[in-house]
């Protein structure tokens, strides 16, 4: 099975791209949305942050979980490492279900692909990159997003000229959904030909 890790700072399309992939029949699994199952409705996990950060209780409130982690990032490396073993099960067990059902190619959707090393469980790499001005523009439209938020989680990500030198696909999506649909169709094609490619040698 082909693996292919979708990864890209906040603001810059990432979910978009998951979006066209599944519009392409490629399934996605989505990591932060198996981070909001953990922590919602995996006891567990549950108990685990809980036991991490006393001053939580249940049902977890994820608005005062993100405050005790913001800007202190030995908290947020603890976290880390209660949620990103379990998201790693989650991701074998989907990879496992869609081999399963015969599916020959996957994509991972890991914001932090690179910062943790995911990158080695995939074949191919895969960022959603846009310039910077639509990048803020959609990132401070968000929802009680502020200049100093976006500023906090930016400098937790690698910056994203180092993730489009490391990623073997660059997905644009700053110039209107055609042209990052087209780019995902592309990356696709060259993907099975290098597959078909290796296979035969």
């Amino acid at each position: 099975m082909i693996i292919i890790g979708l990864t890209g700072s906040i603001g810059m399309g990432k979910s978009t791209c998951g979006a066209m992939l599944e519009q392409c029949g490629v399934p996605v699994h989505e990591s932060d949305h198996a981070v909001h199952d953990l922590l919602s409705g995996d006891d567990e996990t549950i108990s685990a942050v809980i036991d991490a950060f006393p001053s939580l209780s249940r049902p977890i409130n994820r608005a005062d979980l993100g405050a005790i982690i913001f800007h202190d990032k030995a908290k947020c490396e603890v976290l880390e490492r209660i949620l990103h073993p379990r998201v790693q099960n989650r991701q074998n067990a989907f990879i496992k279900t869609q081999r399963g059902k015969g599916l020959k190619i996957v994509a991972l959707d890991i914001p932090l692909l690179f910062e943790t090393g995911a990158e080695t469980r995939t074949d191919y790499t895969a960022v959603a990159s846009a310039p910077f001005h639509i990048q803020s523009t959609r990132v401070l439209n968000r929802p009680g997003m502020t200049e100093d938020k976006f500023a906090n989680i930016l400098a937790r990500q690698m910056p994203d000229n180092e993730k489009r030198k490391r990623a073997d696909f660059i997905l644009p999506t700053g110039l209107g959904k055609a042209e990052t649909m087209k780019a995902i169709k592309k990356m696709l094609a060259a993907i099975k030909e290098d597959h078909h490619a290796r296979s035969r040698s």
